[in-house]
């Protein structure tokens, strides 16, 4: 697979990159961002995947949130592609922020013409985590993945369908059940059909009473954040997740919002989360 680098800067001992491929799951150049901690140079670390929420891309994270500096203390990779893919104009993609480009809420579609290229779940899973397995010092063993707002519903979505790959999830803000709040309906209905029993591969909340999910689950979420009673609804995950026996922590903050100010805060707090599952012995 080729690889294009777009930029590479040290950064707290190690070096922050942003790099370019063609994505056979997307059919589009995909950019993705890493973060190779000083750690890497001795072999492979663990690899902390981020999602982001929309309208952005891999550069809100890594210029925003303030995380290269826990992860380099911590010794873990971090890893953030885009939120859809890319300069493919199809009819209607660019007309709102919640649905299109910008907003690909990491499904793989089944609606035309969004099926053929919005396939992020698919390339998240498979192609994304290959590519970087073969061209930077990743352990695959040791997986973990949190992200924000949509990039939130993401990481929630991946981890909890498949318990077996990440070690770990966290969120900010994460839309947790889609269908049920109108981001959700508008890009499930866009890209998914009408028939909502097919949106529940894709919704936190119905995924968790049998996703077999062992760790704790950390949520931070702004009190002051303006989607929360209508887009967010963190306790509705909560309380599913509790009567299931998945443990969460769920941390409202006084007065913080849905910005990147509110996720830097928090940030050596999620990062250490992930830290503490990635460097934990398994087995005999």
């Amino acid at each position: 697979m080729t690889l294009e680098t777009i930029s590479e800067q040290k950064c707290f001992g190690g070096v922050q990159g942003v790099y370019r491929h063609d994505s056979a799951e997307t059919k589009t150049p995909m950019r993705f961002a890493v973060y190779r901690p000083p750690q890497a140079e001795a072999g492979p670390v663990p690899v902390l995947w981020w999602l982001s929420g929309l309208t952005c891309t891999e550069e809100n994270f890594i210029t925003k949130a303030g995380a290269q500096r826990y992860a380099a203390e911590h010794g873990l990779m971090l890893v953030a592609p885009d939120t859809s893919p890319r300069g493919l104009d199809l009819p209607g993609e660019h007309d709102d922020y919640d649905f299109g480009s910008g907003a690909g809420f990491y499904v793989d579609a089944t609606e035309a013409p969004w099926s053929a290229h919005y396939r992020m779940y698919s390339y998240l899973l498979h192609e994304l985590p290959a590519l970087v397995a073969a061209q930077f010092p990743m352990d695959p063993a040791r997986q973990s993945i949190f992200g924000h707002s949509m990039g939130g519903h993401g990481a929630l979505v991946l981890a909890l369908r498949n318990p077996d790959r990440y070690r770990s999830v966290s969120a900010f803000a994460p839309i947790v059940a889609p269908s049920r709040v109108p981001w959700g309906e508008k890009a499930f209905t866009g890209y998914l059909g009408p028939d909502r029993a097919a949106w529940a591969a894709y919704d936190a909340t119905a995924l968790v009473p049998e996703s077999g999910w062992r760790t704790p689950i950390l949520i931070d979420q702004g009190e002051a954040d303006t989607f929360l009673d209508t887009q967010l609804t963190p306790e509705v995950f909560a309380d599913v997740a509790g009567h299931s026996g998945v443990s969460v922590t769920l941390r409202l903050q006084p007065g913080y919002d849905h910005s990147y100010y509110f996720i830097a805060t928090f940030m050596a707090e999620h990062v250490a989360h992930h830290a503490a599952a990635l460097t934990e012995r398994l087995g005999p």
